[in-house]
């Protein structure tokens, strides 16, 4: 019969230890960043000028952790207006340099300046004539040397007490990528309205893209009613569109008021109001807040919170009521 095999025992938490060694890291990373700040020159200028003169795309390139901030580097251009992708300098060598045109720009990552993957594919970039930036902490390094432009993210020591695993060399590395990222997108003159239009599904995208039109009620399902309507045919319109509230609009459809859930209550408390005589028109709000259609869903929940109403009436330039929304449908919509 085999013995049972007992795992070994959890070494014991040291609290302060911990503690100790997490800030540790932080404090080396951040000192790493500053002195990352002085090297920002005339080399950084220049990879600038050549990704905005760049008819293709950046071509971002790294093995191991490097490559890992390479991917990030890559999608964080592509979101900010600079065209951008990942390809693993180990696959370029066996097919994936077709990826790579003349139009484009390189930007490789490698700490030593020495990856063979990395090296291996360098005269054929070269041969195509196309421009190549490389990060590195080595400025005498192979890939250095061959550089059009060379970003130093050198460092004095890697977070990790052993000096082996890439720490503070990685962060480094994905700060200059930010760095040209955003230097790149303020040259651009990149919007939000831009940035939003790379992010569609996203909370950003819904906010800055999503019209009060995309979300409003229409045609006969705005709840509407004359002003000589009745508390009871108003409260029927209500109850029949579901939004809490009535139009009350004139023959040719322009908004006199609204009448909501809160007038009713309202007129429930006032003992000098007859609720089976009184008009719609006698309980109604006058110039409530109202929105265009073409305004963003998120102004409308700006609205709604800033004066503690539930529903929007949507009016054109001459007053038209031509929709309707609540605080629910923004919901739905995930505006708020």
């Amino acid at each position: 019969m085999n013995a049972r095999i007992v795992p070994p025992a959890a070494p014991a938490l040291d609290p302060d230890a911990i503690v100790g060694s997490a800030r540790a890291v932080i404090s080396t990373e951040a000192k790493a960043i500053h002195a990352l700040e002085s090297r920002i020159d005339a080399g950084f200028v220049e990879a600038c000028r050549l990704i905005l003169a760049c008819k293709g795309r950046v071509i971002v390139s790294g093995m191991g952790k490097s490559g890992h901030v390479a991917r990030k580097i890559a999608a964080t251009l592509a979101s900010t207006g600079t065209p951008a992708f990942f390809v693993h300098p180990g696959e370029a060598s066996h097919g994936d340099l077709g990826m790579i045109q003349p139009m484009d720009v390189v930007l490789a990552l490698s700490y030593s300046g020495e990856t063979d993957e990395l090296l291996f594919i360098l005269p054929v970039i070269k041969r195509q004539g196309i421009p190549l930036i490389a990060i590195t902490g080595k400025p005498g390094s192979s890939l250095a040397s061959q550089a059009d432009v060379h970003l130093d993210g050198s460092i004095s020591s890697e977070a990790c007490p052993l000096g082996l695993a890439p720490t503070t060399s990685t962060t480094v590395a994905l700060v200059l990528g930010d760095a040209l990222a955003i230097a790149l997108l303020e040259a651009r003159g990149f919007t939000a309205d831009d940035f939003a239009r790379s992010h569609p599904a996203g909370s950003l995208g819904r906010r800055l893209l999503l019209r009060i039109s995309d979300l409003m009620h229409t045609g006969d399902n705005i709840p509407k009613v004359p002003p000589e309507a009745s508390l009871t045919g108003a409260l029927v319109e209500m109850t029949r569109k579901h939004l809490g509230m009535t139009a009350v609009v004139d023959d040719r459809k322009r908004l006199l008021g609204v009448f909501t859930d809160g007038d009713l209550r309202r007129a429930l408390d006032d003992q000098d109001v007859d609720l089976r005589s009184a008009r719609v028109a006698d309980l109604m709000t006058r110039g409530p807040k109202t929105i265009g259609a073409d305004k963003l869903a998120a102004e409308a929940a700006q609205l709604m919170e800033k004066h503690q109403i539930q529903a929007l009436l949507v009016v054109d330039d001459e007053q038209h009521v031509v929709g309707a929304l609540n605080i629910h449908d923004l919901l739905r919509a995930r505006v708020v």
